[in-house]
């Protein structure tokens, strides 16, 4: 039936280029953005999962920050630990140098001695990073009973969230209180102090030593303070072996009072004694500075591993679309042709009129 008021012809070409006409602008709009879901009307689940793994890749990359912040401050406090650990090294040496000396010359070495104590201070004060320091620090102390005992530094080193939704942070901490050489906000009888301001007595004998440093161990673990472990340990010695008080390896004076050759024997064995705490120490920082290490490397992968997963869900596929933009654009001129060969059929109608 011929018709000038419906064209059935031009209502169906009209709808087929109004669906081509759509589905061009869709194609259009993924090869602009480059991304096959760019808003939750494409796909809400997809746009759903790839907007939350993109927060939780941001976060990952504050965590790659602070752990490379974090592997500053260890790398510093390494440093400063390795030189502090070679400086000790030479008092030692030097120690072990003037048993036998004269006066004069136990004199001149402690002069070197005491050059080696101040740039052991140097290197711990200034093994700074952002404000963290490692090897000299200020514990709190509320009053004269308080240990001191410094708490540990603790490094982002991942975001976590579970299959429920539930998100966690992980940290690695340091252990300062096991890596401090100096600590000042200690006042005296507090048994927390840095390895290089602890002060012991010091026995003229290896014998007495021995059992000094065992009654000081057991006063010590008791809870004992250190003025209170070295009363424990003079008693347990003899007050009639010679000693010398309050010794550290920041303070100790080869030419004070009292001190003899058999005292600066056993000032060799405290020394190296401290040079094994300090070996431990800079295991603490090592074993530190691998596990930072280990967990940049990961928090890398994982980031690009969600990258790849983000862009499986919701990438456009270039060459798949640039194909079918090209025969949405020939479907399209097909389209307005039809629609233009549905409208001039009304006028055939003109010529059954025609005498």
């Amino acid at each position: 039936m011929a018709s000038i008021m419906t064209n059935a012809a031009a209502l169906t070409a009209l709808q087929s280029l109004s669906a081509t006409n759509k589905s061009l602008e869709q194609t259009q709009a993924r090869i602009s953005t480059g991304y096959r879901v760019s808003q939750a009307s494409d796909n809400a689940a997809y746009w759903s999962i790839a907007t939350t793994m993109r927060s939780d890749n941001s976060a990952l990359s504050t965590v790659q920050d602070a752990l490379g912040l974090g592997a500053s401050k260890v790398d510093t406090a390494y440093t400063g630990m390795n030189n502090v650990l070679t400086t000790i090294g030479q008092i030692k040496t030097k120690l072990l140098s003037t048993v036998g000396q004269t006066d004069a010359a136990k004199a001149k070495t402690q002069t070197e001695i005491k050059a080696l104590q101040a740039q052991m201070k140097s290197f711990a004060d200034a093994a700074t990073f952002s404000g963290s320091n490692f090897l000299a620090v200020t514990s709190k102390q509320v009053a004269a009973a308080n240990d001191g005992v410094q708490p540990d530094s603790q490094i982002v080193s991942s975001f976590n969230r579970s299959s429920s939704g539930a998100i966690s942070i992980g940290t690695i901490n340091i252990d300062v209180e096991g890596t401090k050489l100096f600590d000042y906000g200690l006042a005296t009888g507090v048994k927390n102090y840095g390895t290089l301001d602890r002060q012991t007595s010091i026995y003229a004998t290896g014998a007495a030593q021995a059992l000094y440093d065992t009654a000081y161990a057991t006063a010590i673990a008791g809870g004992a303070t250190d003025i209170a472990a070295n009363t424990a340990g003079q008693t347990a010695a003899g007050a009639v072996v010679a000693k010398v008080d309050n010794i550290s390896a920041y303070n100790l004076d080869i030419t004070a009072a009292g001190v003899t050759d058999d005292i600066i024997t056993q000032m060799v064995t405290k020394i190296d004694k401290v040079m094994a705490q300090l070996t431990d120490s800079a295991t603490i920082l090592g074993s530190a500075k691998s596990s930072i290490d280990l967990q940049k490397t990961f928090t890398q992968s994982l980031m690009d591993s969600i990258d790849r997963g983000v862009g499986q869900l919701v990438d456009a596929d270039m060459n798949k679309e640039s194909t079918r933009l090209q025969a949405l654009q020939v479907q399209q001129q097909l389209g307005i042709q039809a629609l233009s060969i549905a409208n001039s059929a009304s006028q055939s109608i003109l010529s059954l009129f025609k005498s």
